[in-house]
């Protein structure tokens, strides 16, 4: 019951800031809009191999593309990695695409909104989870990537952070997993995930996430090691992601060959190319912003669940 009002919550808002809710195809000749390794099926009538959703934003952007300047689906996406209390194979998510906005525009959407759903269905804007207080009503902290890595680990030294041999080091002392041809920015996130993400408990953006693993999103001007990308945290778990996205099409053609690389190399979570997104980018995608919010998990956070299959 709790989950039907989350999801009427959420299309009322949507609607009343004018977006478009549409459907997108749920087998894609081409699995893409996220990092993740997708299942695998075969149509047999065309004969060809077909995989499962993993996300919807590659067909969305393509609407912003053809005109459709505020779009949303919610939907069921397919992940073909580990089961836990927090990860599902299937879940649902809301995607939505803003034509003329940004990254920050956003921050403030998702801040409304978890303040609203809060209102309407607990009727405060503290919440228990699990035993610890979440505090709703104050503005949501908005921490950078390298920030939070220096927080918790005040040894390293702040000048080597984009070092690849130095972050290299770095995660064979604190025994963190990591590949051969793995540059400095995915190396800072596998550190940022090991020892920061679980210190995210009050609502907190983490943004400036690195290029290297953000193929979608838009390059900050000033910095362009990293993307105005954030994500949102609370109660140590991920909960949203967003960014202002990516519209140059060369930019994006270098950065799936990019990703072409990674997989080749081994990794299996990486982004095929898509030939045909990058021709839609070449008819102009306006400067745009877009979110995916974990629905699953937002229903943990307001029914005090400690699993995401319950």
């Amino acid at each position: 019951q709790t989950r039907s009002r989350i999801v009427r919550y959420l299309r009322a808002f949507l609607d009343a800031r004018g977006f478009l809710e549409v459907e997108t195809p749920m087998l894609h000749p081409i699995p893409g809009g996220a990092a993740a390794r997708p299942f695998k099926t075969h149509h047999n009538a065309l004969d060809v191999d077909m995989y499962l959703r993993i996300a919807p934003e590659l067909y969305l952007k393509r609407l912003t593309v053809g005109g459709f300047e505020r779009v949303y689906e919610i939907n069921r996406n397919f992940r073909n990695e580990g089961v836990s209390t927090q990860h599902n194979p299937e879940f649902t998510m809301l995607e939505l695409y803003q034509a003329y906005a940004d990254f920050t525009d956003l921050m403030e959407m998702i801040e409304t909104l978890f303040q609203g759903l809060a209102d309407s269905l607990v009727g405060s804007r503290k919440l228990i989870y699990q035993g610890t207080e979440i505090d709703l009503s104050q503005s949501f902290a908005r921490k950078s990537i390298e920030d939070i890595i220096l927080v918790n680990n005040p040894d390293l030294d702040p000048m080597s952070l984009r070092d690849a041999s130095y972050l290299r080091r770095v995660c064979d002392h604190m025994k963190i997993a990591y590949k051969a041809g793995d540059g400095p920015g995915k190396l800072q996130i596998e550190i940022f995930e090991r020892t920061g993400e679980h210190t995210l408990v009050q609502p907190t953006f983490a943004y400036a996430y690195p290029a290297e693993v953000s193929p979608l999103s838009r390059r900050n001007d000033a910095d362009p090691f990293v993307t105005d990308r954030w994500e949102l945290f609370i109660g140590g778990r991920e909960l949203a992601n967003g960014f202002s996205e990516l519209n140059d099409a060369e930019d994006q053609a270098q950065r799936f060959k990019d990703q072409v690389e990674r997989k080749n190399a081994g990794d299996e979570e990486a982004m095929y190319y898509d030939a045909d997104y990058v021709r839609a980018l070449e008819y102009g995608m306006p400067p745009a912003a877009g979110l995916g919010l974990g629905v699953d998990r937002l229903v943990m956070l307001y029914t005090n669940s400690p699993s995401i299959r319950d």
